[in-house]
């Protein structure tokens, strides 16, 4: 579903440059079952065989990047297997707070219920900021529309919504013949993490939304061909599949209130691109971070955010958020 699949090459090139950055010389003897030495750090601190497997699950927003890593990861360390499943952010914490996995990746920050869950079956965790990423609201090339505002997105979108016709919408100047036009909807299923952030930051409430819309569960791409084949339609997808979509699609601007502003690397990374921009996370439990595979991972993923980023077409960090990530990972590993 998302073009990272196509980029063996670029993975690949991205994995060697990990390699010779993070392992040195001493990495190359594998024995049948796959033993190898290296950490993902840069620093070379890492001298020891790491072997284990690590059970990921969660955001299908999260896991093509979370796939990227575990590739180059399990590149530099043989022995050591990532498995990455995808059954959306709350699918992910259920299974998570059930100790079925190690880490959960995740669009969103935990819900209380989960917190509740997570509590009742005594798992503790931490998060861990592995990306930025963004959303944007995606039309047909022919639609007149260049940017909405929070407010007129939140009039179609919101629970009970009277929108019908794209002429409905307050304050748009738009040719007769589209403002007549009746909208078509496309957006991801409750369990997406993407579901929860867009309807909270537009509707003002997690799950608040209209029912009236195609829901495409965690297919983000079905959104692309959607609207790629109706001038009146309308979706919200995450930014890595606006770069897979090319110029099949166009992404509208947003005005938060100081104005209309692109969905562009910069301007999430900044913050300008309000309120669609957003962190991305990866969650692991305190048993997982016990093991030296699971620390070494989260270290591999920090140390090479931007190769992997840029790999899954995904907002690279920022240095600061970076570093943020590697004092957390120390501090909730220090005492172990």
């Amino acid at each position: 579903m998302r073009n990272w699949r196509t980029k063996t090459a670029a993975i690949v090139a991205v994995s060697a440059l990990a390699l010779t950055t993070a392992c040195g010389s001493d990495d190359s003897n594998a024995d049948e079952s796959g033993s190898g030495t290296g950490t993902g750090s840069s620093t070379g601190d890492g001298d020891g065989n790491l072997s284990g497997t690590i059970r990921a699950d969660g955001s299908s927003t999260v896991g093509p990047l979370a796939e990227v890593a575990a590739e180059m990861f399990m590149e530099a360390n043989p022995e050591v297997r990532v498995d990455v499943a995808i059954s959306g952010t709350s699918g992910g914490f259920e299974k998570f707070c059930l100790g079925e996995n190690d880490m959960n990746n995740a669009s969103r920050a935990i819900k209380d219920s989960e917190i509740e869950l997570c509590e009742a079956n005594g798992i503790a965790y931490d998060n861990i900021q592995v990306s930025n990423d963004a959303l944007s609201l995606v039309v047909n090339n022919e639609s007149p529309l260049e940017c909405l505002s929070v407010e007129q997105a939140n009039q179609i979108w919101d629970e009970g919504s009277a929108v019908s016709n794209w002429g409905d919408v307050d304050g748009l100047d738009l040719p007769d013949d589209f403002a007549s036009e009746e909208i078509t909807l496309y957006g991801p299923g409750t369990d997406s993490g993407t579901f929860d952030f867009f309807t909270e930051a537009i509707n003002g409430e997690e799950g608040r939304i209209r029912t009236d819309y195609t829901d495409i569960g965690e297919d983000d791409h079905a959104a692309v061909v959607g609207v790629e084949g109706d001038w009146a339609a309308m979706g919200y997808i995450p930014y890595s599949y606006i770069q897979a979509a090319g110029d099949s699609i166009k992404a509208l601007q947003i005005d938060g209130g100081e104005g209309c502003v692109d969905g562009t690397l910069e301007n999430v990374q900044d913050g300008s691109y309000s309120p669609l921009g957003r962190p991305l996370y990866t969650y692991a439990s305190d048993k997982a971070l016990e093991q030296d595979a699971t620390v070494e991972f989260l270290t591999f993923w920090l140390e090479n955010s931007a190769q992997i980023a840029e790999t899954a077409t995904f907002v690279p960090m920022t240095q600061e958020q970076i570093d943020e990530g590697h004092a957390k990972v120390e501090s909730l590993t220090s005492g172990s």
